[in-house]
């Protein structure tokens, strides 16, 4: 997903609102979701999200998503954020986050999700890493519930 930076998404110093990219982020992760589970997806997890670098207004925002590990009804995304300079195409990394979404029926309830089937090092690499992050947000649930 790309998009353009325009000033009423930006903040005093011209830079995108962080609030904005996490929208992005959302909404790209969603996609990746709903392609792999082929069902409608809710939200579940929003994993903590590392502003690396701004994105200047009249710079584009590029994203990408990728479904990193499934569990019986969750999946965890990956989304990577990059800022580009339009005219000169440069781009750096500028936030990364992970995000679980849920699968759902009609009704909203959860409802099971092919299981992923990493092939190339880095698919099994971060399919392996998915399984302590899992274990962490679990951890995290589990305080906030008590």
């Amino acid at each position: 997903m790309t998009d353009i930076i325009l000033p009423p998404q930006t903040n005093q110093h011209g830079t995108v609102f962080g609030g904005e990219v996490m929208s992005y982020i959302d909404r790209i992760g969603c996609i990746a979701a709903m392609r792999h589970a082929g069902k409608p997806v809710v939200t579940a997890s929003f994993d903590s999200m590392d502003f690396l670098a701004p994105i200047h207004v009249g710079e584009a925002i590029c994203l990408r998503a990728v479904v990193t590990w499934t569990g019986r009804t969750s999946m965890e995304v990956q989304v990577v954020v990059e800022g580009e300079n339009i005219a000169t195409g440069e781009r750096r990394v500028t936030g990364v986050c992970f995000l679980t979404f849920v699968a759902v029926d009609e009704e909203g309830r959860p409802v099971p999700v092919p299981p992923l089937e990493p092939e190339t090092e880095e698919e099994k690499f971060q399919f392996e890493r998915a399984k302590e992050r899992q274990e962490i947000r679990k951890k995290r649930r589990k305080r906030w519930h008590s």
